[in-house]
């Protein structure tokens, strides 16, 4: 699997279960014909430190995933190659080897927790022994698969939750048989799946939401141009590329709607990204770059406090989980 896949796909493999609810809504999210799209921007100014998070269990390769407003983190250890399973966790500040939490789809083979609200639920994906992905949320201690009735089936499929906000609403995706993904919205309570369309998208996915219902995602058209989107509880969607970049991906969205993802400049190479007031008139963007990373950084999680979460390759070809907190 290559680095791409394992940024926005959080290295697709999760798993099967039994007693999985399945409901489909009859209505898609969004059914607008277009979108706006963001145009005025401005560069931001913010300032971080950065901290390297590894989970020793395996230092070779580490992804923070998600950060809550009580600065708990989601990420998982391993990189899914022989020997080096996909295992979740969670860390509690004061962030130490002692306060990591494994956290693992029981029966499991491997696990990645993507997301987590700030009441301690989380959401990911879980994998099966044949490779089969399935979502999964963990409401008040309890572990539920979900998997949308439209995934194929078929051993190796493809079906992940990516975030959760704290009225149990999670998005995610699909792999149809082409292995095109879509987009989706859980209500976690109900069972009960929304597809979430994009206009002109031949691939969509759905990667996080916030308290008010934002949610973010990227998605790719048929020149195979890879944009990304937010969605408003009212159905109005913009859409944005990184000044001068491109392959932008949204991975995660706070109750401020400042986003975050990756995307790549015109060397191929892959920075993070913090976008502020993504629907204008003017936005914010600020370029992320762990300094010890090299030749690539992502940033996959934001709390309210703009702290962020994400993953760098280091000069040793390692992964490692990364943390930033804002100084000015």
């Amino acid at each position: 699997m290559n680095f791409t896949e394992r940024t926005s796909l959080r290295l697709a493999a999760a798993a099967a279960a039994a007693g999985t609810l399945a409901i489909t809504a009859a209505l898609s999210v969004a059914t607008q014909a277009g979108a706006s799209t963001v145009a005025a921007h401005a560069p931001a100014a913010t300032t971080y430190t950065f901290e390297t998070l590894d989970n020793a269990a395996d230092p070779t390769f580490n992804q923070l995933l998600g950060i809550n407003n009580h600065d708990v983190i989601a990420g998982y250890f391993g990189s899914g190659a022989s020997g080096h399973p996909n295992k979740g966790y969670l860390l509690q500040p004061p962030y130490g080897q002692a306060n990591y939490t494994s956290e693992n789809f029981p029966g499991s083979a491997q696990t990645q927790v993507t997301g987590l609200n700030n009441l301690a639920d989380t959401c990911g994906f879980w994998v099966s022994g044949n490779g089969t992905n399935r979502g999964f949320v963990e409401w008040n201690g309890v572990f539920t698969s979900y998997t949308d009735p439209k995934t194929p089936k078929a051993a190796g499929s493809v079906n992940q939750l990516l975030g959760i906000n704290n009225a149990g609403i999670a998005v995610g995706f699909y792999n149809d048989a082409k292995g095109n993904a879509h987009a989706y919205e859980l209500d976690q309570a109900t069972g009960v799946f929304t597809a979430i369309k994009i206009p002109d998208a031949v691939s969509a996915t759905a990667t996080a939401i916030n308290n008010n219902g934002y949610i973010a995602g990227f998605f790719t058209d048929a020149a195979g141009d890879t944009s990304s989107w937010l969605l408003t509880p009212s159905d109005q969607l913009t859409t944005y590329q990184f000044p001068g970049g491109s392959d932008t991906q949204a991975l995660g969205i706070n109750s401020k709607n400042q986003i975050v993802g990756s995307y790549l400049d015109g060397a191929g190479v892959m920075h993070g990204f913090v976008l502020d007031d993504p629907m204008g008139p003017v936005s914010h963007w600020h370029s992320i770059d762990d300094p010890n990373g090299v030749g690539s950084t992502v940033v996959n999680g934001i709390n309210t406090a703009g702290d962020l979460v994400g993953f760098y390759t280091d000069a040793a070809g390692n992964t490692d989980g990364m943390l930033a907190t804002p100084t000015s």
